[in-house]
């Protein structure tokens, strides 16, 4: 099998993409294809045995071949003569802005690409964190409090602590514990970097949390073990940077089977059937002896291959059974129809 792992993008988070694409050589192990995407949202074929983070810092992927997307994948030109990159599907680990709102998915559909990653209304419902609410409330799964506030109407009604999230970022960038009215300014300021739009929650101090992935292969569900990560206050842009590039197995939390079922049961609500075709991870909060949804990541560091036995097993079946994207028959039968009855051919 060839898997062609697309990455890069024009994002906050354009980097971590591309640390997060060369770690996947650790844990899959059938022929891979790297495509940059870089700043300029041109893409380059990555010879993937030369692949490291300095040929995109140093610019020397710009000598190496640019792609054209078309209908059916990714093309270019050699000796006045057009070749296709060949693979079985394509992986999106674009993390941010491009991959996760829903851009390249919505090219990889419009130029019938098989791909693993969110389609494009998962990626719109999770990118966005309001609409990350809205969504688990419809499918019945709990989120914390929280209100939306702007660079125009910054007045905050929650009661300090709270921590401050730009609306439509991950990897911790933007984010702010504020505990004191003092520090709220700033903590506003910073997020207002990134984003108009700012969410902000309740901040529970030494809230338990879990984290779960998982897909479905087939008819069947397959999920990673569920980890307690070992926190600090927030996880911040350099922990998580480095945590985009870990392939080391972490350890199963120690809960009882009725709590992981109940954690199991909350990411199916949120994965079936909108994520089919994607391997997500979700972020739970245990809150009184219940389960609060804190994120859903549709494209994790390195898919979160840490959490998972037979990671590189998964990814291949994935890939052999991607949801088929339905034909529509244009047969200009309408019009024709139309043309017979006013007797003109």
């Amino acid at each position: 099998m060839k898997l062609a792992i697309v990455f890069g993008g024009e994002s906050f988070e354009h980097e971590i993409s591309i640390v997060s694409a060369i770690a996947l050589k650790k844990v899959i192990f059938c022929e891979l294809i790297y495509i940059f995407c870089d700043k300029n949202r041109d893409f380059y074929l990555i010879p993937a045995l030369e692949i490291n983070s300095k040929r995109f810092s140093g610019g020397k992927y710009l000598n190496d071949i640019k792609l054209m997307l078309k209908r059916g994948g990714f093309y270019y030109t050699k000796f006045f003569k057009e070749f296709k990159v060949e693979f079985d599907a394509a992986i999106n680990i674009i993390h941010g802005a491009d991959g996760e709102d829903g851009k390249i998915a919505a090219l990889f559909d419009f130029f019938g690409i098989n791909y693993i990653g969110p389609n494009i209304e998962a990626s719109v419902l999770s990118y966005n964190k309001f609409f990350t609410k809205l969504y688990a409330k419809a499918v019945g799964v709990k989120t914390l409090d929280y209100e939306v506030v702007s660079k125009d109407n910054p007045n905050i009604t929650i009661a300090l602590p709270v921590i401050i999230k730009p609306l439509r970022l991950g990897s911790s960038i933007g984010v702010s514990v504020v505990r004191e009215a003092k520090e709220l300014e700033y903590a506003l300021d910073v997020a207002f970097e990134f984003d108009d739009e700012v969410l902000v929650e309740p901040f529970i101090e030494g809230v338990a949390e879990y984290n779960i992935a998982g897909c479905k292969v087939g008819d069947t569900m397959r999920y990673s073990i569920i980890e307690e990560p070992q926190k600090e206050l927030i996880l911040d842009f350099d922990k998580k940077y480095l945590d985009f590039s870990r392939t080391v197995k972490v350890y199963e939390a120690r809960l009882t089977e009725i709590r992981n079922e109940e954690i199991r049961k909350n990411f199916k609500l949120i994965y079936e059937p909108l994520f089919q075709g994607a391997i997500i991870r979700c972020d739970f909060f245990l809150v009184k002896n219940k389960i609060y949804l804190n994120e859903i990541n549709p494209n994790p560091g390195s898919l979160a291959n840490y959490l998972f036995e037979e990671f590189d097993m998964l990814v291949q079946d994935l890939a052999r059974s991607l949801p088929k994207r339905k034909k529509i028959a244009v047969t200009y039968k309408y019009i024709n129809s139309i043309q017979s009855a006013k007797g003109k051919a």
